[in-house]
């Protein structure tokens, strides 16, 4: 099953591409609360090109690396790519308003379909929130 989150971020499509694929802003913006963070990102932004995320609870007690593998890249239009048996396709549409980021994955078996959904829409938001406060 493929579910699809979005937002519209008011800044330019530069602004909101850079913010998406720079290792230091990811650090910054990707995490779906406040007691999580992002301690380390990689990004080799190509076709074939790897991507890392470490997540991990504030307090310590759990951590994972969110990793896989670019399989598109449109710069400023958009992003695919795989991670384990699943993928995903991020497109950046510009718009009046701003630009809207859709964010489409497979789902996973472990959690609900709305617990994936909540999750990858606050990450999302907290994105949206990064860049518009000139992150």
């Amino acid at each position: 099953m493929k579910i699809t989150v979005s937002t519209v971020v008011a800044a330019p499509i530069a602004e909101v591409w850079r913010a998406y694929t720079t290792p230091d802003d990811i650090k910054a913006w990707n995490a779906a609360s406040p007691d999580w963070h992002t301690t380390a990102a990689t990004v080799d932004l190509r076709v074939g090109g790897k991507f890392s995320s470490r997540m991990e609870a504030k307090d310590g007690s759990f951590g994972f690396d969110f990793a896989g593998e670019y399989t598109r890249v449109v710069p400023e239009a958009l992003l695919e790519y795989s991670f384990g048996e699943r993928g995903a396709v991020v497109e950046f549409v510009p718009g009046a308003a701003g630009v809207t980021v859709t964010v489409t994955f497979d789902s996973e078996p472990t959690h609900s379909e709305e617990q994936q959904r909540a999750g990858w829409q606050a990450i999302l938001d907290s994105f949206a929130r990064h860049v518009q406060a000139g992150g």
